[in-house]
Parts: structure tokens; sequence; C-alpha cells
């Protein structure tokens, strides 16, 4: 069916963005943001860094978000499916707690996001903020990349127009596996990108998948800030 994100042509004026661009701009800032960290760690305060890079992706969000239709047009989905959801989500986390041994990560382990202040307690300001990344940002960022383009993108250009529910196992695995090589647990990071993948398939509501997203970086969020395990973060 027609989309809001396709291509208008007004009379004297230009045309639209196209629709990959609200969808990959967010993503792509938060990646060149991440590189960008260690060559300003020795400036500035590391942890604002990571702070700085969520509230950029957030800011870049809520430019775009009118265009976001698969956040808003979504099909009816079953108290059950939103259960799964939920579920597959805090399994994700605790798998990716317990998946702590050096063949399953990439390179060397870094230190994380310690948000303790000069005393050694937590400073509620940095806690807050990066659970707000964490937890509200990245799931919907990162769904909208990984599920929404690009998933759909390998087997259709004008991806918008294609149900979720009839894309490829190709295109789930292929997309799964990018999503794996984007993070230093590639392993915990494969199963994620499976089983959000999965959840899209199977309900066509990208919902479903952020909050299954939400969910483990909650529950990691909170293992973390119990733990104060602070390389999970």
């Amino acid at each position: 069916m027609p989309s809001t994100d396709a291509v208008k042509k007004g009379t004297g004026s230009k045309t639209n963005l196209t629709p990959f661009l609200p969808r990959v701009v967010p993503f792509a800032v938060f990646i060149v943001l991440l590189a960008l960290q260690p060559l300003l760690a020795g400036v500035v305060d590391e942890r604002w860094l990571v702070v700085f890079r969520g509230l950029a992706a957030a800011a870049l969000l809520a430019i775009f978000w009118p265009r976001y239709r698969e956040l808003f047009d979504v099909p009816a989905t079953p108290a059950r499916e939103w259960v799964v959801a939920v579920g597959a989500g805090f399994l994700i986390a605790v798998l990716w707690i317990a998946l702590d041994a050096g063949w399953a990560h990439m390179g060397e382990r870094s230190g994380g996001f310690v948000p303790l202040d000069a005393a050694g307690g937590l400073d509620p300001l940095l806690v807050a903020l990066r659970l707000f990344g964490f937890v509200l940002v990245v799931p919907v960022m990162e769904e909208l990349f990984w599920r929404s383009f690009l998933m759909r993108r390998i087997d259709r250009a004008d991806f918008l127009a294609l149900d979720p529910r009839v894309s490829t196992l190709f295109a789930l695995a292929v997309s799964s596996a990018v999503f794996a090589l984007a993070h230093s647990a590639w392993l915990a990071g494969l199963v994620a990108g499976i089983v959000y993948g999965t959840i899209y398939r199977r309900t066509g509501n990208l919902r479903a998948c952020v909050a299954s997203h939400a969910t483990s970086n909650l529950t990691i969020g909170g293992w973390v800030l119990a733990t104060r395990d602070w390389s999970l973060w």
C-alpha cells in the first residue's frame, strides 16, 4: 500500500527525503560518534561522550519520528505474542550475561560505562542518562535500522512495501550475522538478531521487536547496576 515515506512531487517543490534516511541517519551518526570516542576520550570525560551519543540519536529519532509508519501502522498482535517477545528479550539478556567466555567476544573487553561519583557511589544523573540511551533510544534506533530497514531491504529495494511477515530466511540470516558483527559479544548478538528478526517475521509488528530489545537492555542494565559489572555497558 502507498507509504507516507514515498517520494512525492509538488508544484515547484523539492522531493521529500527518501525512506532510507530516517532509518539510517540516526544509526550512522551513533556509529560515527562511537568511532570518534577513543580520539576524544583524553579531552572529555568518556562517560559524557557515551551520554551525548545517546542524546544525539534521540534527537534525530525525534526529528524523523512522523516518518516511522512501521511504529504506528502495526498489525493487531495477540497478547501472547507480546508475552513471548518480552520473555524472549529477558532470555537474551540472561544469555548475554552468561556468555562471558573470551571465545564468545571479539577484541578486548572494555571497562564499560562506570557511573560512579568521586566518592564511589552511583551518580543518579549518569545512571538515568545511561539507562535512557540504553533502554529507550538504542532499541528503537536499532530495530528501525536492522529489522525494518536492513532485513527488508535485503529482499526488496522498496523495503517499506514489503510485509515483514513474508521476508525470507536469507534476509533474516544475513541481517542477524551483520548485527552480530556489530557487537563485541558476537555470539549473543547473533542469537539476539535471530530472535528479534523472528519476532518481526512472525508478528509484522516492529513495536514487539522494540519491546523485546528494550527488555533485554533493561535486564542487562539492572544486572550491571546490581553487580557493578560495568563491562556489560
